[in-house]
C-alpha cells in the first residue's frame, strides 16, 4: 500500500471537518455532558476552540507531534492545540496526580498509561470516546479501525477512555558480529536463548556476558502471561510458574551467562561496549542502540524469543472537565492522528510502532533504512497482550521490578526466603 506524504494529509482532516459542518447528526450541537453522551456530541466546531495535551515527548518525538498538530491546526482554522511538555514520565504521573484534586486545571487531554488514570475513571473524571466513534457525522467511520489489542489496552474498567498513542513492544536486540563468530544462532525460543547466552560466555572465556532482560517487570509479567498466568490480584508469586519464571533468569545470573541492567539502568550502555552480546528490551530505544554502535559492529534486532509480547507505551485520554467543542475538537486530532499517514511519520520518525495494521504491513514501512525494529515488527507483534488495568495495578507492577532487583542481585542469598518476601511486599502493593 502507499501512503499519502504527510503535506496532503491535511486534506483528509480538512475533508473530516467539512463533513462535520454539514450536521450534527440530529443531536443538540450547543450541549454535552462530561461522559461524552452521544446524544448531545457537539459535531460542527464554529467558534474558535483551544485545547490543551499535556505530554513527554522530548527530542525527535517532540518534534515529529509538533508537526503532527501543526498540520492539523492548518487543515482546522478553528481549533488550537496547545502542547504542554510536562518532562518525564515520572513528572507528568506526579503533574496528572496533583492537579486531579483541581479538575478545573487538568488539560483536555493527556497522554498516559491507563493504571495512571484507574482512580480518575472510578470518578467519572473520564470521557468514554465510543460514542465519538460511533456518532453517524463525526465518527470513525471508513476511517482504518486501530488494531485490536492497543485499542483494548487502553480501556479502562471495559470503556474506550483512551486512544493509543506511543506504543511499543520488546524486540531481541544482538551483536551480529559476535553470534556469527562463536557461531551462534539469533535465538527464537527462551531455551534457544539461555543455551546461546551460555556458549557466547564459554566461547568468550567469560569475557563477554551473553544477555539480559532491561524490564524486570516486563521480564516477569511477560514470563507469566506466557506461562498461562495474568498479572493480577490473585497472581501467587510463591507458585510453581512463577519460580520457574524466576530461576530461568537466576540460574543464568549465577552461571555467569546473563545478567541484569543494575546500576548502566539499560544494557544498551554494556551491549554497545562489547560486554553483551544480546538483550531484550524496548524498541524505543533501538535509535540508542543505532548511534552508541556505530563504527563498532554490526548489531540486528530481532523478534522476542517468546509467543505472547507485552504492548507498552501510553494513551491519551480526555478529562469530562473539557467544554463539549473541546471534547470534540480533542476527538479529531485523536482520530487525525490515527490515520495511516499520520501513522507513518510517526512510526519513522519516533521508532514506536504504528496502530494501524496497513501501515505495520507496508513495504514503505518494513523498508525503512533508517530502523532495523520495521521488518520485525509484525512478527514481533502477532500474539500481543496488555497489562490489566485494575485498582493498584500500576504500583503492584512497579513494585515487581525491585523484587525482581533483589533476588536476581542476590544470586548467593536464600532465593525461597527472598520470595516470600516478595509475596508480602506485592500484597502490600496490591492492597495501599
Amino acid at each position: 500500500m502507499k501512503f499519502k506524504k504527510m503535506g496532503t494529509v491535511m486534506l483528509a482532516a480538512a475533508a473530516m471537518v467539512a463533513l462535520a459542518a454539514c450536521g450534527n447528526s440530529g443531536n443538540d450541537s450547543k450541549g454535552s455532558d462530561s461522559k461524552g453522551d452521544d446524544s448531545k456530541i457537539v459535531t460542527e466546531i464554529t467558534k474558535d476552540t483551544e485545547i490543551t495535551f499535556w505530554h513527554a515527548m522530548n527530542g525527535a518525538q517532540e518534534e515529529a507531534l509538533t508537526k503532527i498538530t501543526d498540520d492539523f491546526m492548518k487543515a482546522n482554522p478553528k481549533i488550537k492545540v496547545t502542547l504542554q511538555n510536562q518532562g518525564q514520565y515520572s513528572d507528568m504521573q506526579a503533574k496528572i496526580n496533583s492537579t486531579l484534586q483541581s479538575p478545573k486545571d487538568l488539560p483536555t487531554i493527556t497522554q498516559a498509561y491507563p493504571g495512571w488514570l484507574w482512580n480518575a475513571a472510578q470518578e467519572d473524571m473520564l470521557v468514554d470516546l465510543k460514542p465519538f466513534m460511533d456518532d453517524k457525522t463525526i465518527g470513525w467511520g471508513e476511517q482504518e479501525a486501530i488494531r485490536e489489542p492497543l485499542l483494548k489496552g487502553a480501556e479502562i474498567d471495559g470503556k474506550q477512555y483512551g486512544i493509543p498513542f506511543n506504543k511499543s513492544t520488546e524486540a531481541l536486540v544482538y551483536n551480529a558480529d559476535m553470534l556469527k563468530k562463536y557461531g551462534v544462532e539469533v535465538p527464537t525460543t527462551m531455551e534457544e536463548f539461555a543455551q546461546a547466552c551460555k556458549d557466547i560466555y564459554e566461547k568468550s572465556n567469560h569475557e563477554v556476558v551473553g544477555g539480559g532482560f532491561d524490564s524486570l517487570n516486563n521480564y516477569y509479567t511477560i514470563g507469566m502471561e506466557n506461562q498461562g498466568v495474568e498479572f493480577t490480584k490473585d497472581l501467587d508469586f510463591a507458585s510453581d510458574e512463577s519460580k520457574a519464571v524466576i530461576d530461568y533468569y537466576l540460574e543464568g545470573i549465577k552461571d555467569g551467562s546473563m545478567r541484569i541492567a543494575g546500576s548502566d539502568k539499560y544494557l544498551s550502555g554494556p551491549f554497545a561496549n562489547e560486554k553483551v552480546a544480546m538483550f531484550v528490551g524496548s524498541i524505543a530505544g533501538e535509535g540508542y542502540v543505532k548511534s552508541d554502535t556505530e563504527g563498532k559492529f554490526e548489531y540486528g534486532v530481532a523478534p522476542r524469543p517468546d509467543k505472547k509480547n507485552i504492548q507498552q507505551g501510553t494513551d491519551v485520554y480526555m478529562f469530562s472537565e473539557a467544554t463539549p467543542e473541546q471534547q470534540t475538537a480533542a476527538y479529531l486530532l485523536l482520530k487525525y492522528m490515527a490515520q495511516p499517514e499520520v501513522q507513518l511519520y510517526w512510526a519513522e520518525m519516533t521508532g514506536y510502532m504504528p496502530i494501524v495494521e496497513s501501515v505495520l504491513e507496508s513495504d514503505e514501512y518494513k523498508s525503512s533504512t533508517e530502523t532495523k525494529v520495521p521488518a520485525i515488527l509484525e512478527e514481533a507483534t502477532k500474539d500481543l497482550f496488555a497489562l490489566p488495568v485494575t485498582e493498584n495495578a500500576d504500583p503492584a507492577y512497579n513494585q515487581v521490578r525491585t523484587i525482581m532487583e533483589n533476588i536476581l542481585s542476590n544470586p548467593d542469598g536464600k532465593t525461597d526466603d527472598l520470595i516470600k518476601q516478595g509475596v508480602s511486599e506485592l500484597a502490600d502493593a496490591w492492597n495501599q
